[in-house]
């Protein structure tokens, strides 16, 4: 059962998104939050796999209270689903540590795949907000290419197949099924690679893999 927490200052938006949620037999919603501070508050009372953040909220806005969740000692992994798509919050949110980025109009039955995704380890990005975060980041980083081989050129044989499969999108169970290894050990792995990159999340190992040429 994925435990969620829903932060989001509207009562009617953490309305829909529980019964949303709820209609699904391997989610539970164990808490709800309506500012970023009371979602700290929470998380911490409170154990939590899967948060969906919105942005614009009071007291504290969505980007910090990621950061603040992702500090955490245990910390849930983030889906940042908001009204507003626009440039600065996708890679803001990314950098806080946000493992996915939705609208609030996307589709309900891609709302509970993004949090099953993410709460395998995968990542799971609006299409417009990927296709858009892909173009900035390689116009801004062309210059640092070179670089991403040299980075991943550190990692071993088996992490760097681990990552090529990681970065054309495949969970780690999936990953587990077509190396013929435990999903334990591709989450070892996964968490080796991040820390050898010098990256916080799946989207920016895929994009540097991407940059080194382990994928079209």
């Amino acid at each position: 059962m994925i435990r969620t927490m829903i932060v989001d200052d509207d009562a009617l938006v953490r309305l829909g998104l529980s019964d949303l949620l709820t209609g699904d037999e391997g989610i539970d919603v164990v808490a709800q939050a309506a500012d970023g501070l009371h979602a700290i508050e929470t998380a911490t009372a409170h154990r939590v796999d899967v948060a969906l953040v919105d942005i614009r909220m009071p007291r504290m806005d969505g980007i910090t209270a990621t950061a603040r969740l992702r500090a955490l000692p245990h910390p849930p992994r983030i889906i940042v689903l908001t009204t507003f798509d626009l440039d600065e919050y996708v890679y803001n949110a990314l950098a806080a540590g946000a493992d996915g980025f939705l609208l609030k109009d996307t589709d309900p039955a891609e709302i509970l795949r993004a949090v099953h995704l993410v709460a395998a380890g995968s990542a799971m990005l609006h299409p417009a907000a990927a296709r858009r975060l892909i173009d900035r980041y390689h116009r801004t980083n062309r210059p640092q290419a070179a670089g991403a081989h040299t980075r991943v050129a550190s990692l071993t044989p088996r992490e760097t197949d681990v990552l090529a499969l990681l970065a054309e999108g495949d969970t780690n169970a999936d990953i587990a099924q077509r190396l013929g290894m435990r999903e334990s050990t591709v989450k070892a792995h996964v968490s080796r690679i991040l820390t050898a990159l010098d990256v916080t999340n799946r989207v920016q190992a895929a994009l540097l893999a991407r940059d080194a040429g382990l994928t079209r």
